[in-house]
């Protein structure tokens, strides 16, 4: 059992069931807060929870509200992130600025990695991993999510990198990191909103018994760092790439000519990527968060059975 951070507030579910060793999945908010519009932000969280609770899972979602790292949320919290103005987007780099200023924020996959390990939780479910943006090679706008996997010692399960980016060179990346990168029931990296992106999965598992396997084999061998767990969205749910690439690339132009970049890039691509497709982006987006949580809480389950 690994302590919590002194600066950590931990609900009570999730306190007890860490100290009883039990399966918890923690969760992102920067999904919440900055990846979706209300209601659809609250009644996806609220979902996500429930899935992972079926299980026998405790869900910790994570933010920092009031300046303080919290791992696992009230409603109020949940409603808090998903309507207030004054919600950061905060990643590992903010992390310290927030806290110190007494402020809120939702957490990226990368802040939500950091403290999920801070309070001894090893199994993070996101909807899609950050990368290699497009045109990195002259704007060099990398996202911290990668970094934080070669650091940070927690499984993210995802649907596979966002499909905005440069899904090629984010794998490259993750192989000079040493991060492993292993499909769920494929052999081909799935693309977020589609099953398939054109490139190999480095590793693949069909199981969850099997992936917990892999997680405990890597850190018991001292080898530090997270492991990136792609999960393809379920078949029913999903664009075909040849359907939404020309939307992506529509959006991304749209994007360049406004001048925005950096933190703002991913929210305002996914804003407006719902918009081209008149909703069935959001829709396939809430459809994989819910399936990565169904495959979230049975890897912490096998995980937390381990010896």
């Amino acid at each position: 059992m690994t302590t919590p951070h002194p600066r950590l507030t931990l609900t009570e579910e999730v306190r007890e069931a860490l100290h009883d060793g039990r399966p918890v999945v923690a969760l992102e908010s920067t999904i919440i807060s900055h990846g979706m519009p209300y209601p659809q932000n609250v009644a996806m969280a609220t979902e996500v929870e429930d899935i992972i609770r079926s299980y026998g899972a405790v869900p910790a979602t994570i933010a920092v509200l009031h300046g303080r790292p919290r791992i696992g949320l009230s409603p109020d919290d949940l409603e808090l992130l998903a309507t207030s103005p004054d919600v950061s987007k905060t990643s590992v780099r903010d992390l310290a600025y927030v806290v110190a200023r007494g402020g809120h924020g939702a957490t990226t996959v990368a802040s939500t990695m950091r403290l999920a390990a801070l309070a001894g939780i090893r199994v993070f479910v996101t909807g899609g991993i950050g990368g290699v943006h497009r045109g990195a090679q002259t704007t060099f706008d990398i996202s911290a999510d990668l970094t934080e996997l070669a650091t940070t010692g927690v499984a993210v399960i995802s649907a596979g990198v966002k499909s905005i980016l440069d899904i090629g060179l984010t794998l490259e990346t993750l192989e000079t990191l040493g991060v492993p990168v292993i499909g769920y029931g494929t052999d081909e990296f799935p693309a977020f909103y589609s099953r398939t992106s054109g490139f190999a999965s480095p590793m693949r598992a069909d199981s969850p018994k099997e992936l917990a396997a892999i997680m405990h084999a890597r850190w018991d061998l001292g080898i530090p760092g997270g492991l990136s767990i792609a999960n393809p969205i379920p078949l029913a749910d999903e664009i075909p790439s040849d359907q939404i690439d020309g939307i992506i690339e529509q959006a991304l132009a749209e994007m360049a000519q406004a001048g925005i970049a950096g933190k703002d890039a991913t929210p305002y691509l996914l804003g407006r990527i719902v918009e081209l497709t008149q909703g069935d982006s959001l829709r396939a987006n809430i459809a994989l968060v819910k399936n990565n949580a169904h495959l979230g809480a049975q890897v912490a389950t096998e995980y937390a059975a381990l010896p």
